[in-house]
């Protein structure tokens, strides 16, 4: 397979970028290499993206990683927008049990930033890459945002991350676009938003916001902000 260059995935992210949402995923499914997939974290805001790009992939692959460690209202919230929206929900989870982790490796979310990067490459990177692969994946839709950190407030409405080309509709909303979309479709937050839970993965490494002090802070003890999937994970 080969690659596009940058010049080439550039062009396609000016190209969507000045178009609605909506528009900038049919253009995508349109012109951006099969298989299409769209992965979901089931987070404070995920009916969003997953309502959007439904809409107009209704069988689109939607990958979720259980890392045998999300909220009891994650897993609560997954079947609950399953539903509601008939996707058509794939589970990926590691290899490795969260018991059989812990008796070999300890609770690795404790030791530091080494500790959590070991940890994420197990239960989150490595089911993810075998979600993709299985998939046949070349075109990987994501909800992520600029407004949602630092590290993500240079990303364009199209990236390549490996062999992928990520797709990003939502790429320049703020919180408040969010909240009019959820309000216009009878979307649902996440049912830990109303206890301040901002940014939500599992539950041994998110904070509220009014715990944590910032958003970025919600994470990870503070000490980074991503997980990788959307950084180093490549196939």
């Amino acid at each position: 397979m080969t690659l596009p260059t940058p010049e080439a995935v550039a062009a396609l992210s000016e190209q969507l970028a000045p178009l609605p949402a909506a528009a900038r995923v049919a253009r995508a499914l349109d012109l951006l290499p099969g298989s299409h997939v769209l992965s979901s974290a089931f987070g404070a805001q995920s009916a969003v993206m997953l309502h959007l790009v439904t809409q107009q992939a209704p069988k689109i692959p939607v990958i979720v990683v259980d890392t045998g460690y999300l909220f009891p209202e994650t897993y609560q919230f997954i079947e609950t927008l399953t539903e509601k929206l008939k996707l058509n929900l794939h589970v990926y989870s590691a290899k490795l049990t969260p018991a059989r982790q812990e008796a070999l490796n300890g609770r690795l979310w404790e030791q530091g930033v080494d500790g959590l990067d070991r940890y994420n490459a197990v239960r989150k990177l490595e089911p993810m890459q075998r979600g993709l692969r299985e998939h046949g994946a070349r075109t990987w839709f994501t909800g992520l945002r600029r407004a949602q950190s630092s590290t993500r407030a240079h990303i364009g409405a199209v990236a390549l991350q490996g062999s992928f080309l990520k797709v990003h509709p939502l790429f320049d909303w703020s919180d408040r676009d969010i909240g009019v979309y959820m309000k216009r479709h009878g979307l649902p937050y996440h049912p830990l938003w109303d206890q301040g839970y901002v940014s939500i993965g599992d539950w041994h490494t998110t904070r509220p916001l009014h715990e944590a002090g910032s958003a970025e802070a919600t994470r990870f003890h503070g000490l980074k902000r991503e997980c990788g999937l959307h950084t180093s994970l490549a196939v």
